[in-house]
């Protein structure tokens, strides 16, 4: 074998290492989806594989191949999602990737994985495959080999020096700087995600090992009334499914029949539609605009608290206590806990009806004000693994739209027959606080909606914020206030602001105005609850790329242009 220097032989070898990087890139900007940043930065990147391979030219091939093996996997992620959503990987999807459990990853996996992700899996790694085979080493001469080795260290020392020496900025300016350069290429794209979510959650746990040093809310002031207030959070559940909001299918029965106890808000949307994003957002002062505040300031659970409630947190959402996520976090900042669903692996079986005996033993042990979070798995995919065989309702295509093929029918079925028992769980705590409570109040919405082929020409099953429906957004938000509670506080307000639109990043302000908590900084006009509420544009996407976040009447036939 010749030990010559070949153009060829390193121009395979570039190109073997790009096509794992690249590829997604390419077809992304060939979709119009990117301008052409990410080709940029995965041909920068993919230099990077190329020096052990030019320092030690002998074992080409067994390092090549294992370098390909370990960027294959985070390769085929990056493809099969720009197949499933026409996307290219975010800082949003890479949270929800390390917030997901086994059980909703194997869900995700079943609910996508058909022949055509096989086929693009086979096809993928037979290509690299092929194009390893025709790697040859490459020789250079000692000092070129030197210089070469330099200049890759320049190229990649000085991304990440600049910023620190050149303008003076920080370590973390600059670590971030240098992870922003490298997060469009796989793997550094998870590689560099990763890093980013355990710094949120660092700061996150920080927060709540140093809870009681965070300033409090000023001036805080509230009612002593002995009441109990419960919150109840769905999962994955559009509204404009639920027959309490006009569907034809009669799939919120139980709700529909009680309706006139009910505050039913009929616009109302979510400001992103994954879970952690929305509640970071929903559980704290956070929103579109401000989305970090949720790190410095107190939660929703912290202004309970300081309010003088005790609070219990319950949830049948897969909570490991070893396994330290974003959600568990806020989970502990509650006086208690009950983890209904923790073990090693998610129980499918698990359904959202077994949070109603906690719940009577929580109530039936209340002495002074209470404050309840209940946090459901409600519609979260796999729909048929929400609710239970006596709840399969519908199964065939009366009330269906014409529009939804064969192929997609059961689980459109599916999910309305999660929705119909999601209405037997909320309705059955609602009956079981009006029998156990006297002066209480319940508010129940979801924390996102879901896609389930509900757009005509545009089929699609899921969340994707760079390609947003309504049917991601719009959720169901309800109110059911006892008759005690109704004695000593006046509806009229409330019941005007019924029809108008709503934006649950506010919901903080919403709350504390029911539980009659004022503060420093409070915002009655953010308040769906009070009459000063004033309607607001209702921003959508992610707020750490403002410049893409689009007002949701753009995507909606709600006129509220004129809003501020």
């Amino acid at each position: 074998m010749s030990s010559n220097f070949s153009w060829k032989s390193l121009g395979k070898l570039y190109l073997y290492f790009f096509y794992f990087s690249g590829l997604s890139q390419i077809l992304i900007y060939a979709a119009g989806m990117s301008n052409t940043v990410g080709i940029r930065q995965a041909l920068f990147i993919s230099t990077i594989w190329l020096v052990p391979n030019l320092i030690w030219p002998q074992y080409t091939r067994k390092m090549s191949a294992f370098i390909g093996l370990l960027i294959w996997p985070a390769s085929l992620v990056s493809l099969s999602y720009f197949y499933i959503y026409g996307q290219d990987f975010s800082q949003s999807v890479l949270f929800i990737i390390f917030e997901s459990n086994v059980s909703e990853s194997k869900e995700f996996i079943e609910s996508y994985l058909d022949y055509k992700i096989i086929l693009l899996a086979i096809t993928h790694a037979l290509t690299g495959i092929y194009l390893w085979r025709q790697i040859t080493p490459v020789y250079l001469p000692r000092l070129n080999k030197l210089i070469t080795i330099c200049i890759v260290s320049l190229i990649f020392g000085g991304g990440f020096l600049k910023p620190l020496i050149v303008y003076g900025k920080s370590w973390d300016y600059s670590i971030k700087s240098f992870q922003d350069k490298i997060e469009p290429a796989a793997p550094w794209n998870m590689i560099a995600g990763y890093f980013k979510y355990t710094k949120v959650l660092d700061a996150m746990n920080e927060q709540l090992a140093e809870s009681t040093q965070i300033p409090p809310l000023s001036n805080l002031v509230y009612s002593n009334n002995k009441q109990t207030m419960v919150l109840v959070i769905g999962e994955s559940t559009n509204s404009q499914r639920m027959s309490l909001y006009g569907y034809s299918r009669h799939t919120t029965p139980l709700l529909d029949n009680m309706q006139h106890e009910l505050l039913t808000y009929t616009d109302v949307i979510s400001p992103r539609p994954s879970t952690i994003e929305a509640l970071q957002q929903v559980l704290t002062f956070a929103d579109q605009k401000n989305p970090d505040v949720y790190l410095t300031k107190p939660t929703l659970i912290n202004m309970m608290r300081q309010a003088g409630y005790k609070s219990l947190w319950i949830t049948n959402q897969q909570t490991q206590t070893k396994r330290n996520t974003l959600l568990l976090t806020f989970s502990q900042q509650a006086d208690e806990q009950v983890y209904l669903n923790n073990n090693r692996v998610q129980n499918s079986s698990q359904l959202d009806d077994g949070v109603l005996e906690p719940f009577k033993k929580a109530l039936s042990n209340s002495d002074g004000p209470t404050f309840i979070v209940i946090h459901l798995l409600g519609t979260h995919r796999k729909y048929n693994y929400r609710y239970p065989e006596s709840f399969k309702q519908y199964t065939g295509r009366a009330g269906m739209p014409e529009w939804v093929p064969d192929e997609h029918a059961e689980e459109y079925n599916d999910y309305d027959n999660a929705i119909l028992f999601n209405d037997y769980v909320v309705s059955s705590l609602i009956n079981i606080l009006k029998d156990t409570s006297t002066n209480s109040s319940l508010v129940y919405f979801s924390d996102h909606g879901e896609e389930v082929f509900d757009t005509k020409g545009d089929l699609f099953c899921g969340r994707n914020e760079g390609k947003p429906t309504p049917a991601m957004y719009t959720v169901p938000f309800i109110a059911w206030l006892s008759p005690e509670w109704k004695k000593t506080h006046s509806t009229s307000s409330i019941q005007n602001t019924l029809n108008h639109p709503y934006q649950t990043s506010d919901f903080i302000y919403s709350w504390a105005d029911l539980a009659g908590i004022d503060f420093k900084g409070n915002d009655p006009t953010r308040s769906i609850f009070n009459k000063h509420f004033i309607a607001r544009k209702r921003m959508i996407g992610s707020p750490f790329t403002p410049k893409k976040m689009i007002n949701f009447v753009s995507i909606s036939h709600k006129q509220e242009l004129t809003l501020n």
